[in-house]
């Protein structure tokens, strides 16, 4: 007989759920705008799991991770991209050479092949909830599905920032227990890609008058 799934796995199943929808919706979304605000309660919803397994596995330090987190990725980045998005009065998302419903179909296959493939490692713990574990594999590569298929800065950088939610959601399943010094250095890592897109997003508008990537395409030999 199969163990009944505890509450925490139940939780963790659900918000991981959550989590990549949230990504299926940033690559359907038309707008930019929508894409950020979508990344937002993605990371409101990593961020509420965060709290919720310091409640549950009493392990105080992931409160501060949680604020942490809520702080950077819920209200700063978003809002700085918003700036940024107000002063090049761009809101479109660039196009690409796959239509919407084919970029769809390929998120689908390959998050399937990271959920059955995680699933296949046959992992089983009381403390691990496999199935949350599976769909974070998913969530990043859907993520790396949005960053290659979509033709602009910003849609390529909500996908390199939602991609870090799905490595968070994996490490809170299967290590909570990390020092925090480990986990904010991956908060770090992200302050450091936020400046960086930052940076190209100005420089190639201000160039391009445009956040299309297609100008870049051309130069690749």
């Amino acid at each position: 007989m199969h163990a009944v799934p505890s509450t925490y796995a139940g939780v963790a199943d659900v918000v991981a759920v959550l989590v990549l929808l949230t990504e299926f919706a940033m690559l359907r979304a038309p707008l930019l705008r929508s894409q950020v605000k979508l990344y937002a309660f993605q990371s409101l919803v990593v961020s509420g799991l965060a709290v919720y397994v310091a409640a549950s596995r009493h392990i105080n330090e992931l409160y501060a991770l949680a604020l942490l987190s809520f702080v950077l990725k819920v209200v700063l980045v978003p809002g700085l991209v918003l700036r940024l998005l107000r002063e090049a009065d761009v809101d479109l998302a660039g196009s690409s050479v796959l239509g919407v419903a084919s970029m769809i179909l390929i998120a689908l296959g390959v998050s399937a092949f990271g959920f059955f493939t995680v699933g296949s490692l046959q992992v089983h713990s009381i403390a691990l909830p496999t199935t949350a574990l599976a769909i974070a594999a998913a969530v990043v590569l859907v993520a790396f599905v949005l960053i290659i298929l979509r033709a602009d800065v910003v849609s390529q950088a909500i996908g390199f920032f939602s991609l870090e939610n799905g490595v968070s959601v994996a490490s809170l399943v299967v290590a909570a227990g990390l020092p925090l010094v480990v986990e904010v250095a991956f908060l770090f890592d992200l302050l450091v890609a936020v400046v960086v897109f930052g940076v190209i997003m100005r420089v190639h508008h201000g160039r391009t008058k445009s956040l299309s990537t297609e100008e870049l395409d051309r130069l690749k030999g």
